[in-house]
């Protein structure tokens, strides 16, 4: 792209986010300080979901590859500027906007998922623009990213959201890295969650107390998890990957003091929990209790993001 000619897409809505069935209206704007000749201006607009495996997986899994081909959820090209002979653009500002619009439906036989920006999984969907030209000049390309955001069905937005209490003690623990159990320090923490079927526009929330631990701690912390796992009947192969890790203690805190527990969802790299044929994405919450000596405290809370 020149320096004298520019060419970007500006959507009406300043966030870009749509729901299915909404209409998305923008502008092609073109910048150019002189004459510009083109032979069409093209609009692509593009919804796919891209699976992959870990490289650990890849040897196992060698049978369901073509179950890991792109899924198409939208696809349709429409032209903004004619295209048929030459079209010159020319304005005494130097700037021209040309209006577009198209619904956001899913092709025939597909639906729309959230967008999501994971590891294995990959929910995006994109305009593109493309400007040809003549021979002796270059084609122009912007392509931006909009965001799609899906319901969740309303038999698991009415399921009851109870609170979840828990209870985590040297007995309740599964595992415990690097120490056997005998020596394992007294401790007993408690606490509730809000809810374990959360809302992915408001925050992760609860409480906990550290009633009693023998040995001193480090650290608290919360560490938000994405499960995806990609397949098909011949098999499957589910990855866990850490999304965010926040803090919400430090250093040796007191005993029997409310801790309060609150995380916001990162937008783009969780979306709702999501099950489709070759394909799924769940999420977990691990609490994390760090000793001086380096040892970890573990639980494990698996969780479902919904939305209204």
């Amino acid at each position: 792209m020149s320096a004298a000619n520019a060419l970007d897409i500006k959507l009406k809505k300043i966030d870009k986010i749509y729901k299915p069935g909404n209409k998305v209206a923008g502008y092609v704007v073109v910048s150019t300080k002189e004459d510009l000749s083109h032979s069409g201006l093209t609009l692509t607009v593009e919804g796919s979901v891209q699976l992959q495996l870990s490289s650990k997986s890849v040897g196992i899994f060698e049978a369901f590859y073509n179950s890991l081909k792109p899924i198409t959820m939208l696809h349709y090209t429409f032209n903004v500027a004619p295209s048929d002979g030459m079209t010159i653009i020319y304005t005494t500002s130097g700037v021209t906007e040309i209006p577009f619009e198209f619904n956001l439906e899913p092709a025939a036989g597909q639906q729309l998922y959230d967008t999501y920006h994971g590891v294995f999984v990959n929910i995006q969907y994109t305009i593109k623009c493309d400007m040809k030209r003549g021979i002796l000049s270059k084609d122009l390309q912007k392509t931006i990213e909009f965001v799609v955001e899906t319901p969740t069905p309303t038999s698991l937005i009415n399921k009851e959201s109870a609170p979840v209490n828990f209870l985590v003690t040297p007995d309740s623990l599964s595992t415990f890295k690097k120490i056997s159990k005998s020596d394992i320090p007294n401790f007993r923490v408690s606490g509730q969650l809000k809810s374990a079927i959360c809302h992915i526009n408001d925050a992760f929330q609860g409480h906990l107390i550290i009633e009693s631990a023998e040995a001193i701690i480090k650290s608290v912390e919360l560490q938000l998890v994405r499960v995806e796992t990609c397949g098909c009947a011949d098999g499957y192969a589910r990855e866990l990957t850490e999304i965010q890790n926040i803090q919400i203690g430090d250093g040796d805190m007191c005993r029997g003091l409310n801790i309060p527990i609150w995380m916001v969802f990162p937008r783009l790299f969780t979306c709702i929990t999501t099950a489709a044929r070759t394909f799924k994405i769940e999420f977990e919450v691990n609490l994390v209790i760090m000793l001086e000596d380096g040892h970890l405290i573990t639980e494990n809370f698996p969780i479902k993001l919904i939305r209204n």
